[in-house]
């Protein structure tokens, strides 16, 4: 975007206002969650897209170059929200039961006294008002229409569903205030999901009392497909994508060069998207098409973060809050077909994803994409915006951190004691570690030990500069620091790194093998 529209922006957030304080001057805390958005989406990260508002936290803030999700949706929300691996909680296979061993952000946050909030998509069968929430609405399930995730309305069409059968059972979960409903058809016709997990956040932000500190999850399922967006939105990139995979990847790559997003040493991985040329004209425009869709979720879910950020400020509660924004795995390569779907891309009767050839881009530099345990399905965003605390603002974070890190970050944010019992049951002891003193542009770069990934075929464990990483069984082992996209597969040539590395592996895996 043009910087000094940016620094226009920076300035009206900074301009002081007027600050309310809490008894205890705790902060407020919101996390915003996003779902199968790549490395490269941000306009900080690399991107066209135009996303304002964040590159405003960004900027203003600091941005995580090593920051890591488990590479699907379910096991790294559990990861988020209960600071263990999905292993321990028992979400590494299956979200139809309970988190085990566990307590979650929300029961953290009110054990200081925080009004808790949960907006949006949990991907689970558990209740967040059962599990230390004082509201929640939102989508309790998976991915789900975002126009309408219920009945067909009168005079619209039949909204693309996924999997439904005939059976109304087999519709998404829905949650108002904690109520469950099934299905969930929206009265009103302006219902899109972003917009409408925003409002939920706003209208119980307007309702709570000045002084009390909230803690707000805000977890959004764009851009997860269907790509769904309003047409005014999708009519901003129409043209935008007609210049094809491959110069798209090389200005976002450029851009990552310049902003000093990744390493001056980083290569662009090899392609794994189809040549544009070799495309005809109709999958040209539907390739186009889809593009400019998932850029206008992109855009969209910035326009909501605007109006979280412009709510904060008119509350005089911005300064005094704290802000984390990521990503739950990498772009999407998954296609998922539905019959009998019809309509233009990006409307509600045609589910459509995005597919290999634009995830590659969105995963830029990196290869592969979610469900895999190499960079691409791994690597996220991730920005904290801070103002009352970080001073460092626009500094870049290289430490590897994990979605298993939030939990003893914001314990220490809080001052709150992570219980060894909770409600007459153990809990785990949390394996990750606190990233708050780097966020504050202090302490190491480096972690303490290795950090450890499985999600179906896909398998990994890095340890400072060293990442061992399968998928369906194959090891190959890469120096990150030499080489970030991991193109030199150094198995043969250091067998001992690899035997090392496998071996710790090994030792956690078999603590859930049974």
């Amino acid at each position: 975007m043009n910087f000094r529209v940016l620094l226009s922006l920076v300035s009206l957030i900074s301009i002081s206002c007027k600050e309310v304080p809490n008894p205890k001057n705790l902060p407020n805390v919101i996390v915003i969650l996003v779902d199968d958005m790549g490395f490269s989406d941000l306009g900080s990260y690399g991107s066209e897209v135009a996303t304002p508002n964040l590159d405003l936290l960004a900027f203003e803030g600091v941005r995580f170059t090593n920051a890591y999700n488990t590479s699907k949706c379910f096991p790294s929300r559990a990861a988020l929200i209960t600071g263990l691996y999905s292993q321990q909680t028992g979400y590494h296979q299956s979200f139809r039961q309970p988190m085990r061993n566990a307590i979650t952000l929300g029961e953290l946050f009110q054990s200081q006294g925080y009004t808790t909030l949960w907006s949006g998509k949990h991907h689970s069968t558990e209740n967040p008002i059962n599990r230390g929430f004082n509201h929640y609405s939102g989508l309790l399930d998976g991915a789900s229409n975002h126009f309408n995730p219920g009945l067909q309305r009168d005079g619209e069409g039949q909204p693309a569903q996924k999997g439904l059968k005939n059976n109304p059972t087999t519709y998404r979960n829905w949650v108002i205030e904690g109520e469950v409903f099934n299905p969930y058809t929206p009265t009103s016709k302006d219902f899109y999901s972003t917009d409408v997990f925003t409002d939920y956040a706003l209208q119980w932000m307007d309702e709570m009392a000045a002084d009390t500190p909230f803690f707000l999850y805000l977890s959004y399922t764009a851009p997860h497909d269907p790509l769904m967006a309003w047409p005014d939105d999708i009519e901003k990139y129409k043209n935008r994508y007609e210049v094809g995979y491959e110069a798209i990847r090389q200005e976002r790559y450029q851009k990552q060069k310049k902003l000093g997003i990744i390493a001056e040493n980083t290569s662009l991985s090899k392609p794994e998207y189809q040549p544009w040329k070799a495309l005809s004209d109709s999958e040209k425009k539907d390739e186009i098409r889809t593009m400019a869709v998932y850029a206008a979720m992109i855009d969209r879910l910035d326009q909501n973060i605007g109006r979280l950020i412009k709510t904060l400020k008119d509350q005089g509660k911005l300064n005094n809050t704290l802000i984390l924004f990521t990503s739950d795995n990498g772009g999407s390569s998954e296609v998922v077909n539905i019959s009998g779907g019809t309509g233009a891309i990006g409307s509600l009767t045609n589910w459509k994803s995005l597919g290999k050839n634009w995830a590659n881009v969105s995963n830029t530099p990196y290869r592969e994409y979610k469900n895999w345990s190499h960079e691409g399905g791994i690597k996220t965003p991730l920005i904290a915006y801070w103002p009352d605390k970080i001073k460092n603002k626009g500094s870049i974070v290289h430490k590897p951190v994990h979605l298993i890190d939030f939990m003893p970050t914001l314990q220490e944010v809080i001052g709150a004691a992570y219980p060894k019992n909770f409600n007459g049951e153990s809990i785990l002891p949390g394996p990750g570690q606190s990233f708050l003193s780097q966020m504050l542009g202090k302490g190491s770069q480096e972690r303490d030990g290795p950090i450890f990934w499985e999600w179906r075929h896909g398998k990994a464990i890095r340890e400072g500069d060293w990442k061992l990483v399968a998928h369906r069984d194959v090891w190959e082992l890469y120096n990150l620091k030499n080489d970030p996209v991991e193109e030199i597969n150094l198995i043969d040539r250091e067998p001992e790194k690899a035997a090392a590395l496998e071996k710790q592996y090994t030792a956690w895996a078999q603590q859930f093998s049974n």
